[in-house]
């Protein structure tokens, strides 16, 4: 790679990026992304203890649905904190949109953490709980643009699927991350205490961790991408522009993300409720679990990247999208019925092995699409709009199923919703060999 091509200007004249550079400063939007999604995920892995706090009826399913709805309610803000944030960041750079995302995160983890229960103040319990988790809505919805354009931008051309999988590898470690605090204060708490005041501590350690990936995310090297979109005539980034220019690229992010969000947010966030809640594991042992399946399922986030840029975007989204037609509904049904963790685990795994031809490349693909001037935006918006109608209501779907009698229902809705995104793959072009940030 020239030097010319390594140039990449922070603020006024231009400094040599070199490997270690580069390197240096992937890991660093990739932790600003782990502690991120640490915030956000907290809030599902520890449903189970604070949801009678906020949603007292004596019926778990309930209670659940009812903390599940608020989950689905924190997405709504997500188009929105795209829309704002994807246009920041593609005016302002990519480093400013980390920062600011992160510092909204931080607000609302903290404002969970202090929030008496419903036995305190009535109705203003859940009422702050939704609006704390607006603000992580806001936050996640510019946290995945700016970080995807980020990572898809700092990556060498020949390891730009490698590199950007670590936007999975941080975001999944995020999720681990809170199933291992749960998994310790389940160790050293009582399952009273953990009720009563426990849950709490994952907020604000939550909070405390945003503090200083705030100050990281200061340091951070802005991209050349950005640099040079700066001085080019192009119209500046906004709504309009995005789908008056480039409205088929929109509805292809949206339309290839359908699926995929719903089948991760299906075998992680509602997983350990449905080992739970269905199988009639433990808390405990639903947890140990998940983590256990998490951990593997991040561990071969870049092998799937790396192969990516070998073999192409394609052929991994259309494996996702196959196996998961024919084997969706098969691991749930059996799921269901046992009472074996080994088994448990195995059927978790395999889930999340099919899941993986969709995340650990997804977020290079949507970029590819974009040019600069437009590119935070451009995977942002559409990303966030069908996680909010597909990923955020994901439990709330499956728990409604359950509760009126007809769970199985739900297999067969992520299993056509797969099928339908697996058209979109068949269809759309290689990414990586008709990449926009190659132009950059």
């Amino acid at each position: 790679m020239s030097s010319k091509d390594n140039a990449l200007p922070v603020s006024g004249p231009a400094i040599e990026l070199d490997r270690k550079t580069r390197i240096k400063s992937i890991l660093g939007g990739s932790a600003g992304n782990l502690v991120e999604w640490y915030d956000w995920y907290v809030y599902a892995a520890f449903t189970l203890y604070f949801a009678p706090k906020f949603f007292p009826s004596g019926n778990q399913t309930a209670e659940l649905l009812s903390a599940a709805a608020v989950f689905a309610v924190g997405f709504l803000m997500r188009p929105i904190g795209a829309w704002i944030m994807g246009i920041y960041a593609d005016r302002k750079g990519r480093k400013a949109g980390l920062t600011l995302s992160v510092t909204l995160m931080c607000i609302g983890s903290l404002i969970i953490a202090v929030t008496p229960g419903h036995e305190t103040i009535g109705i203003f319990a859940p009422a702050l709980l939704v609006f704390a988790r607006l603000l992580q809505g806001l936050s996640v919805g510019g946290e995945y643009g700016a970080s995807a354009t980020y990572l898809s931008e700092m990556a060498g051309k020949n390891r730009r699927g490698f590199f950007s999988s670590f936007q999975y590898v941080t975001l999944i470690a995020g999720q681990l991350t809170a199933l291992g605090v749960l998994l310790i204060l389940q160790r050293v708490l009582t399952p009273e205490q953990l009720g009563d005041w426990g849950w709490r501590i994952p907020f604000f350690i939550g909070g405390l961790l945003a503090i200083f990936v705030f100050w990281v995310r200061r340091g951070l090297v802005e991209t050349k991408s950005f640099d040079n979109a700066k001085t080019s005539d192009k119209p500046r980034s906004s709504g309009f522009a995005l789908f008056k220019h480039y409205p088929k690229e929109a509805f292809t992010v949206l339309a290839l993300t359908a699926g995929g969000t719903l089948a991760f947010y299906t075998y992680t966030t509602y997983l350990q409720k449905f080992l739970v809640n269905t199988s009639g594991f433990s808390k405990e042992s639903a947890s140990e679990i998940t983590a256990l399946a998490l951990l593997v399922f991040m561990l071969i986030q870049p092998l799937a990247g790396a192969l990516s840029d070998r073999i192409g975007r394609k052929p991994l989204m259309i494996g996702f999208g196959v196996m998961g037609v024919l084997f969706t509904y098969p691991i749930f049904s059996t799921l269901s019925t046992t009472t074996d963790p080994y088994v448990a685990f195995g059927l978790s795994m395999a889930g999340l092995i099919i899941v993986t031809g969709y995340t650990s490349i997804n977020a290079v693909v949507k970029a590819e699409m974009f040019p600069a001037h437009i590119r935070a935006l451009g995977v942002a918006l559409p990303y966030a709009l069908a996680n909010t109608i597909f990923g955020g209501t994901a439990e709330w779907v499956a728990l409604k199923f359950k509760l009126s009698g007809y769970e199985t229902w739900f297999f067969w809705y992520v299993t056509i919703m797969i099928a339908l995104s697996l058209i979109i793959y068949i269809r759309m072009k290689e990414t990586r060999d008709h990449s926009l940030i190659h132009e950059d």
